[in-house]
């Protein structure tokens, strides 16, 4: 713990893990990409949970509040983003919780986008986590409930049209999590990945509203998730506390779901016939 003191409405079960009340009490979260979609969800969540946040984002005027600290960081810039922590570190006392949530989108085959595109996505979703973990682990290693959860994707795992790109660097972030997790675990570092469906966020709207028909392209993305909707935002940011929680403190290594059934449900039509 960053702050050295416990919240009063936070209990103890005996083993020194939290298990009650605010349980991010005391607490230093950074949230990367946290100035609107899932990442100002989680930032506004752990906040409500007790955690002191640190929003890092390109543009950070809608984050700015009383109490969140909100820095601007380009996550392809290790030069930004190690002073970002750094001041994140200074103005706290410590970091005990990332987010690496920064992304871009991409659409197309593999085929559809030249070099360049593919390292500008690449050098935001994957290396990006690598800079912002990089920075703050030396930070992590001297706090008693380190977590990172890093924004993975269902494109990781399921194999969707039209998104070679960025499935690819969804896959990625998958394997760097599970291989983060075997190297800090000794460390007492928790790492862990949510891979949320699509969700119903600004970035998925710009995605929309390049498409010939936004208005056809949103339904037919609702209709691929056998709830029938987009994900919403909070119920990933509620994945995310999970994970970053010290209440989760056996789970490290985890990939955890947040995508309306896509990835392992196989449902029939509405009003198909169950034979």
């Amino acid at each position: 713990m960053s702050a050295g003191t416990e919240d009063t409405a936070v209990a103890d079960n005996g083993s020194g893990n939290r298990v009650a009340g605010a349980d991010f009490a005391g607490l230093v979260a950074i949230v990367t990409g946290g100035a609107s979609g899932i990442g100002a969800a989680a930032a506004q969540l752990l906040e409500a949970r007790g955690a002191r946040v640190a929003v890092l984002d390109r543009a950070v005027e809608e984050a700015k509040s009383d109490a969140r600290l909100a820095l601007t960081a380009d996550v392809t810039d290790d030069a930004s983003v190690r002073a970002a922590v750094d001041a994140v570190a200074d103005a706290f006392g410590g970091v005990d919780v990332l987010v690496n949530n920064a992304g871009v989108g991409a659409i197309g085959t593999v085929a559809d986008n030249p070099d360049d595109e593919w390292r500008r996505v690449f050098d935001v979703n994957v290396f990006g986590m690598v800079r912002v973990s990089r920075a703050a682990l030396p930070f992590l290693r001297r706090s008693n409930a380190a977590s990172i959860v890093n924004t993975c994707s269902i494109a990781a795992t399921a194999g969707l049209p039209q998104r070679a790109l960025y499935s690819a660097t969804k896959g990625a972030v998958l394997s760097l999590t599970l291989a983060m997790a075997a190297d800090h675990v000794r460390e007492a570092i928790r790492v862990n990945c949510v891979n949320p469906g699509t969700a119903d966020t600004p970035w998925v709207g710009r995605l929309l509203e390049q498409s010939d028909d936004p208005a056809r392209e949103r339904a037919a993305l609702e209709a691929r998730q056998p709830l029938g909707r987009l994900v919403y935002a909070e119920e990933v940011a509620h994945a995310i506390a999970y994970l970053a929680s010290p209440l989760s403190g056996s789970t490290t290594g985890t990939a955890l779901a947040v995508d309306g059934g896509m990835g392992g449900l196989r449902v029939r039509p509405a009003g198909a016939p169950t034979r």
